[in-house]
């Protein structure tokens, strides 16, 4: 019993800060991702979603129209303390979101699902990216969710 409630306590804290997340996004604040950290937001927007890494720019004028986020890692957030910063984290975001087209160039949805999939456990590690949703990594690279499953599974039978 104790753990349940140990378990909705974490789920509620995250349920918390998605919360302020997104009250913060819609009214266009500019927030970093902290770079010195192994952590990132997944933003779901209407037909797609992006991923913002360590050092990115979110807030302001990129996601007005974000509709709700999956922190990745430990997240945390930064409000910019000069003007430099901010031109930093808006290179930055720039550079994740190259990242994410140059993966979802590849015609190939299956390349596209194992490059994502690679990518988040080079970026993080395995048991994080096992964390995330088949619909999140397809949304990331414009894959159907039944792609992301089937590729996962091919990826785990190599592994045993």
């Amino acid at each position: 019993m104790t753990n349940n409630v140990f378990n909705q306590a974490i789920i509620s804290q995250k349920q918390q800060q998605i919360n302020e997340i997104l009250q913060n996004l819609h009214d266009k604040q500019l927030l970093i991702i902290n770079p010195r950290r192994k952590n990132g937001l997944i933003l779901y927007k209407p037909y797609h979603a992006e991923f913002a890494g360590p050092g990115a720019a979110i807030g302001a004028n990129f996601d007005h129209d974000v509709l709700d986020v999956l922190p990745v890692g430990k997240l945390s957030l930064m409000k910019p303390r000069t003007s430099q910063e901010r031109i930093n984290s808006y290179l930055i975001r720039r550079q994740w979101v190259k990242l994410a087209k140059q993966i979802s160039d590849n015609t190939i949805p299956q390349q596209r699902a194992q490059v994502i999939l690679n990518q988040f456990e080079h970026w993080f590690d395995l048991e994080t990216a096992n964390l995330l949703p088949n619909e999140t990594f397809a949304l990331l690279v414009g894959v159907l969710p039944q792609t992301m499953k089937k590729v996962r599974t091919q990826s785990e039978l190599l592994l045993q």
